[in-house]
């Protein structure tokens, strides 16, 4: 492989590291400021191991099964191939040297090649899909890292909240504090680590890929079965008969069962329910209440704040009627008494089951971290003489990528932009240099013939089998 250049300064020992635009000066037994590359008795040799599928599961490390057309038996090398990684495998800069590692290997009688660099990402961020009904914050407030402004809030998605974090504006475009800040959360929550995030105006959310978040210091289990509109169509006939109005309680779209068609085909009575907010289409309810954590994210702890008089030509005395949460986490029972009041009652014993339903159908609430990158013309300058070839070659699928070995999207239209599950990715994949910028590795395999007619890096080509007998890298 091509390691970072070095340049020894004679007077103090120190050595003069290339692999990011910091250009340390390492002093023996210390590592440079990114903490990948140390200076060991003069020489320069990079911290972390370079991570080849048959070397881990030698190791006994961690696998995360690579999918295939075939059914996997459970053995953690799919015919016997090893796939290398770049995960610790250096970068190309200053861009414009070759990719580190260039390797051949023979894939069912084809020729492939495989190039693996570290990429220096100032263009990257994550996305954080957070599931939860719980109000974080505002559309576009901002998020904050260490008190340091490192994103903000998009646009939600069904029953998830959803952040945007990093970008160059924050990496570079803000102050040293606030790129620091920005690179560090990118990297915890690259590497799989919890992150405490606030958002202005808003809660406090610990974020970890693959774990439930944790909001304002409660533990956000599930994830909603649905709206409230949702809700009362999925569970309408459990309630045929056994109650005579259901209010599911919801932030955004608050369902009402006897407005509802689903109650309407089921034949359920008008109960001159009046609901306060928006009517939509009947049976459905916008802006009922302002967002929060209270009940179906909603900032209300008394659902009956949301009820308007019934209509006396309609209702009567002894009317059930049930609320709930679209999670099943909030609910009540009342029946109206001779004044066509609303009076709390136990929890009759037949209706419990249709409450479990909803909780039943309720997803485990989860964190799901994406990164996101897009590789320049700098990284792609290791791969070919010509980077463009390459951008055409991925959009025409002749080159697969992968990120750490893991499966990627690639954006449509310009340039390589890739998004990535990193749970897909081995724990501490991500890295960093103190520019400050994201590490991150990535992959372009193609058949050899393609490679040699994009322009790549032919001369730099060295077999699998050159890298598998190597224990360490420098």
């Amino acid at each position: 492989m091509n390691p970072p250049a070095t340049q020894l300064d004679a007077a103090s020992d120190k050595i003069r590291c290339d692999a990011c635009p910091v250009m340390c000066y390492i002093k023996p037994g210390a590592a440079g400021a990114c903490d990948r590359y140390a200076n060991v008795e003069g020489e320069l040799v990079r911290v972390d191991p370079h991570v080849i599928l048959e070397r881990t599961v030698a190791q006994g490390g961690h696998l995360v099964p690579f999918r295939s057309s075939k059914d996997w038996d459970g053995s953690p090398l799919h015919e016997r191939r090893t796939f290398v990684t770049a995960i610790g495998a250096g970068t190309t800069y200053p861009d414009y040297k070759p990719a580190p590692l260039i390797v051949s290997s023979a894939i069912d009688g084809v020729d492939m090649v495989t190039v693996v660099t570290e990429g220096i990402f100032s263009y990257c961020g994550v996305k954080i899909k957070i599931d939860t009904d719980r109000h974080l914050g505002a559309e576009a407030a901002t998020v904050r890292s260490q008190g340091e402004a490192v994103g903000h809030v998009t646009t939600s998605e069904y029953g998830s909240q959803m952040f945007s974090l990093g970008g160059v504006h924050h990496l570079t475009g803000g102050s040293k504090k606030e790129g620091r800040a920005t690179c560090d959360a990118l990297v915890s929550l690259c590497n799989g680590n919890p992150l405490e995030l606030t958002v202005d105006g808003g809660a406090s959310v610990i974020v970890q890929s693959g774990h439930a978040p944790i909001v304002n210091g409660v533990d956000e289990l599930r994830m909603r079965a649905g709206c409230g509109s949702a809700t009362i169509g999925m569970f309408a006939k459990q309630w045929l008969g056994q109650i005579d109005e259901v209010v599911a309680v919801d932030d955004h779209i608050t369902g009402v069962l006897s407005e509802h068609q689903a109650g309407k085909m089921l034949g359920i009575p008008g109960t001159g329910i009046k609901l306060k907010g928006r009517r939509s289409t009947p049976g459905r309810y916008f802006q009922v209440a302002e967002p929060g954590s209270g009940w179906g994210g909603t900032d209300i702890a008394d659902p009956l704040t949301i009820l308007g008089p019934f209509d006396t030509k309609q209702a009567w005395p002894g009317l059930r009627l049930l609320m709930v949460s679209t999670t099943g986490e909030q609910w009540a029972y009342y029946e109206l008494d001779q004044g066509l009041r609303p009076i709390e009652k136990a929890l009759p014993v037949h209706l419990t089951p249709s409450i479990e339903r909803i909780s039943e159908n309720c997803e485990p609430g989860m964190c799901t971290v994406l990164f996101m990158g897009g590789a320049g013309g700098s990284l792609r300058s290791g791969v070919t003489e010509n980077p463009v070839q390459l951008t055409n070659s991925v959009k025409e699928a002749i080159t697969s990528v992968t990120c750490g070995g893991a499966p990627v999207f690639v954006w449509p239209g310009g340039g390589i932009t890739f998004m990535v599950d990193v749970s897909q990715l081995p724990k501490n994949a991500f890295g960093y240099v103190p520019t400050p910028a994201v590490v991150a590795p990535i992959e372009f395999t193609m058949r050899r013939d393609d490679y040699a007619r994009l322009g790549g890096h032919v001369d730099h080509i060295q077999p699998l089998s050159s890298l598998k007998a190597m224990k360490t890298w420098q």
